[in-house]
Order: structure tokens, then C-alpha cells, then sequence
């Protein structure tokens, strides 16, 4: 079995029984998995981000067991601590298992993005989040003003959220 689907496959078995986190965490990955795509990431850094977006909110049950809630101080907290044995379990180690266990404990902490890999698991998890929430326009446009970074992120999410929808099919 692939490195990546013993991930997915190890944070769906984790949230086993609850379908909006396991629903989350794939519009996740795929968001990332594109951005990251077409902002041409290498192979290494795509695939620390895409185990990151597999398992970025993984520390949310814990927080809820353990705090009665799994807000995303609990979840950047929690989160590496219940990733590590998933990552271990897949093979992943070293700088890669540091790297991701990064990206899951400040994956809401704007201030320390670093780097692309970071910048875009941000944007794919907000990409998802103004849509499960239904946050507002108004809140949408501040979101895209304050986040925002990369040309394939700010694209997606225009036309998720700041376009109008017309019927008249522009084409695939």
C-alpha cells in the first residue's frame, strides 16, 4: 500500500464513525494536492503536504475527550501527539515526520507560516471551512484579503466565493 493512502486510510479509520471529519479532511488534501500542483511544488514537499492535509485536524477528538472542546489552539496542540504513530505506522520518519508534525501544529496559526507547503495547507483548509461554517460574504472577503497568497489559492477561492454564479455553462 501506497505511503499517502496508508494515511488517509489510518486518519478515516481514527474518525471512524464521524463522516464531517472524514469528509473535511479529504476536501482538504484535495484542495492542497491541487494548489500545490499547480504552484509547482517539488514531489517532496507535495507530499509532506498532502499527509499534513490528510491529518491536520486529526488532534480534534482528543481535544473534545480531553477539553470538551476542539478549537484550533486545541487542535495545533493536540494534533502532533495523535499523528506521530500514524506517520510511524506509514513509514515516516526523520525530517519528513518532523516537517508534517510542523505544518499540523500551526496549521491556524497564520503568523508562523514559513514556507509554501505551510501557506497552502492554510488556504486549502479555509477553502473548505467558510463553506461547512456558511460564513458571509462579507466575512469571506476579509478572509480572502488577510490569507490568501498563492495565485491557484486566491483563483479557487474567487470562484468559490467571490463570483456570481451564472447558468450559461462557461465549458470544463
Amino acid at each position: 500500500m501506497e505511503t499517502l493512502e496508508k494515511i488517509a486510510r489510518a486518519a478515516i479509520a481514527y474518525d471512524k464513525g464521524d463522516p464531517k471529519r472524514i469528509h473535511h479532511l479529504l476536501k482538504v488534501h484535495a484542495f492542497a494536492r491541487l494548489i500545490g500542483l499547480r504552484e509547482g511544488l517539488d514531489p517532496r514537499t507535495l507530499f509532506r503536504l498532502e499527509a499534513a492535509a490528510y491529518l491536520h485536524d486529526i488532534g480534534i477528538h482528543e481535544g473534545e475527550r480531553r477539553f470538551g472542546r476542539n478549537d484550533g489552539k486545541i487542535q495545533e496542540e493536540l494534533g502532533p501527539d495523535v499523528a506521530r504513530p500514524m506517520l510511524e505506522g506509514a513509514g515516516i520518519t526523520g525530517e519528513d515526520a518532523e516537517r508534517i508534525l510542523w505544518l499540523i501544529g500551526h496549521h491556524h496559526t497564520y503568523t508562523s507560516i514559513d514556507g509554501l507547503d505551510a501557506q497552502i495547507l492554510a488556504e486549502a483548509d479555509m477553502l473548505v471551512n467558510p463553506y461547512e461554517d456558511g460564513t458571509s460574504r462579507q466575512q469571506n472577503e476579509a478572509l480572502y484579503q488577510r490569507l490568501y497568497k498563492t495565485e491557484a489559492g486566491k483563483q479557487l477561492f474567487e470562484e468559490l466565493y467571490l463570483k456570481e454564479w451564472s447558468p450559461v455553462r462557461q465549458g470544463c
